[in-house]
C-alpha cells in the first residue's frame, strides 16, 4: 500500500515566515525597497533615463530644430523617461505590491504592442518623408 505524499516544510519558510517562495530571504519591510537600488535592472533604467536625458539635451541644443524629426525624437525620449522613471519609482517604493490590479506579467506584452506601434509610425513617417520628396523633384 503506498501512502500519500507529504510535504515536509521547516519552520518559518511558508508564506507568513521569513522566507518567500523561492526560498530566498524576503527584503526588508518598508515603504523603500534598500536593496533595489544596486539590483541590475535598477541599475539598467539609470542607465537607459541617463542615456535619453543626454540624447534630448543634445537635440534640443541642436542648431537645426526646426525639423519636426527632431521635435518627434524629443517627444519620443522624454515620454520614455518618464515611463521608466515611473517604473523605476514602482520598484523602488513597492507600490507593484499595492497595485495588484495590473497583471505584470502580462504588461510586457503591452509593451511590445507599443514599440510596434512606434516601429510603424517611424516607418510610415519615413516612407512618406521620402515619397514626398521624390515627388517633388519629378
Amino acid at each position: 500500500m503506498s501512502h500519500p505524499a507529504v510535504a515536509v516544510r521547516p519552520a518559518g519558510s511558508g508564506g507568513d515566515g521569513a522566507f518567500g517562495p523561492a526560498g530566498g530571504a524576503r527584503p526588508p519591510e518598508g515603504l523603500l525597497d534598500p536593496v533595489y537600488p544596486r539590483t541590475r535592472g535598477a541599475l539598467l533604467k539609470v542607465a537607459q533615463m541617463v542615456a535619453l536625458l543626454l540624447a534630448f539635451v543634445c537635440v534640443r541644443s541642436s542648431l537645426w530644430t526646426d525639423y519636426s524629426a527632431y521635435s518627434y525624437f524629443e517627444v519620443v525620449t522624454i515620454c520614455d523617461l518618464i515611463m521608466i522613471l515611473i517604473f523605476y519609482l514602482v520598484h523602488l517604493f513597492r507600490l507593484y505590491q499595492m497595485l495588484t490590479c495590473i497583471s505584470w506579467p502580462l504588461a510586457v506584452f503591452g509593451f511590445i504592442a507599443t514599440f510596434l506601434c512606434m516601429a510603424s509610425i517611424w516607418l510610415s513617417y519615413k516612407f512618406s518623408c521620402v515619397a514626398q520628396s521624390t515627388d517633388a523633384a519629378a
